[in-house]
């Protein structure tokens, strides 16, 4: 691809770096900011640098936070203590939100088990999981993670360590699609796999 700019390349390689955007909407992108007020592109520039440096991640559940060592959700008097819901990565606690559904805490885990790309546990919140349950008052767990053979494989792993806490561990319903992602769930069918959780067997 030709560019009629240094600057603009370098501005198009940047944003292409980015997941899901290739060159040409790179270009989309950075010849629509051309066209905006200066102070669009400044806005952008100072909000994407507060992101980078001043978000921080719960020491609880490993969320996203905007200061401090909590995040809203486990600060929240309104939430029920009693459960933890278990997800994959933070755009899930996103898409479990937006249900309306679920009114607990979460655990995020960054990640699930997966040998072949040298995942194990210890690269988990896994244990962090196991030290929480341990040490407070909750009484279930729901593992909402993906339907695929490294999530089934990470649900198991954590329903085995959980086994001797006597809590009682559930998963989402099966209305997700085998291999599917929960971000991409519609709401209505991820809230109601919410609803209808199941009690877990690793046996």
């Amino acid at each position: 691809m030709n560019f009629p700019s240094k600057l603009i390349e370098e501005a198009v390689n940047e944003i292409s770096r980015l997941p899901g955007i290739g060159k040409k909407t790179a270009l989309r992108l950075a010849l629509h900011l051309l066209k905006q007020k200066e102070t669009v592109t400044e806005e952008l520039s100072s909000a994407l640098l507060a992101l980078r440096k001043d978000i921080r991640y719960c020491t609880t559940c490993h969320n996203v936070a905007d200061s401090g060592d909590t995040c809203s959700i486990c600060l929240s008097v309104r939430r029920d203590k009693q459960i933890i819901c278990v997800v994959e990565d933070i755009p899930d606690v996103l898409a479990i939100e937006n249900t309306g559904q679920y009114q607990g805490l979460y655990h995020v885990l960054g990640g699930v088990i997966s040998p072949i790309q040298g995942i194990g546990p210890d690269e988990l919140k896994i244990e962090s999981l196991i030290q929480r349950c341990a040490g407070s008052g909750v009484q279930e767990v729901i593992l909402a993670l993906p339907a695929t053979m490294e999530g089934d494989t990470t649900s198991f792993f954590i329903s085995r360590k959980l086994k001797e806490l006597n809590i009682k561990v559930s998963s989402i319903a099966r209305g997700i699609p085998i291999g599917g992602e929960l971000e991409y769930t519609d709401e209505v069918t991820l809230g109601r796999s919410i609803l209808t959780r199941v009690n877990y067997s690793s046996e």
